[in-house]
């Protein structure tokens, strides 16, 4: 009689300490995907501000131009945007930016509703990569012909023109520094996205 309380008192401990170690293991298994959640939540704000970051810089920048009056309004002189090609390049990547951004909000939404959702993640990191290349050659370009035209280049003899066309100066540089915002989020989400799979080889 002795031996059955013994094994009917080990096999009441045994079930109890199986309950107490199967919360345990679930708190690990659920931490994981709650970060996760969050990355993607962090992910989908991100994308929001970069689009109004590209969308912009696109806008400041299709929307300069400026006329400037010579020798008492005899002679008058329009600087605009589509008159440099680099400006144009702004415009048109900027534009492919914020459109790409648009498209990726559904599958940001995919990753914070299923997290382990794989294929999504992986597509965005790649297209994330290639427009992030995108946003920062038209805005290095664009930079760069902004200190032209507020420096020039004496070794070239190319004069600056800011002096003549300060409002137009004035957008253009707007643009390229909201142009290199959207390029610091993109950065961000470029981090973000291979943080991510840092987390689930962990």
């Amino acid at each position: 009689m002795m031996k059955s309380d013994d094994n009917a008192s080990i096999d009441v401990e045994s079930s109890a300490e199986s309950k107490g170690k199967a919360p345990l293991i679930g708190n690990g298994k659920e931490k994981p995907n709650k970060l996760k959640k969050i990355m993607g939540v962090v992910d989908f704000v991100l994308r929001l501000a970069a689009i109004i970051a590209a969308l912009a810089a696109a806008a400041t920048m299709g929307t300069s131009d400026e006329t400037a009056t010579f020798f008492t309004q005899v002679f008058r002189i329009e600087a605009s945007y589509d008159d440099v090609p680099t400006f144009t390049f702004l415009v048109i990547a900027m534009s492919i930016v914020a459109g790409y951004l648009v498209l990726s909000l559904m599958f940001s939404v995919i990753t914070i509703i299923r997290p382990n959702f794989a294929i999504a993640r992986i597509l965005l990191f790649i297209f994330d990569i290639v427009v992030l290349a995108l946003a920062t050659a038209s805005a290095a370009a664009a930079a760069a012909i902004v200190y032209l035209a507020h420096n020039g280049n004496r070794n070239t003899n190319w004069q600056a023109i800011c002096q003549q066309f300060g409002h137009f100066c004035q957008k253009v540089s707007g643009a390229v520094v909201t142009s290199f915002v959207a390029v610091v989020l993109l950065m961000l989400l470029v981090l973000l996205s291979g943080f991510n799979f840092i987390l689930k080889k962990k």
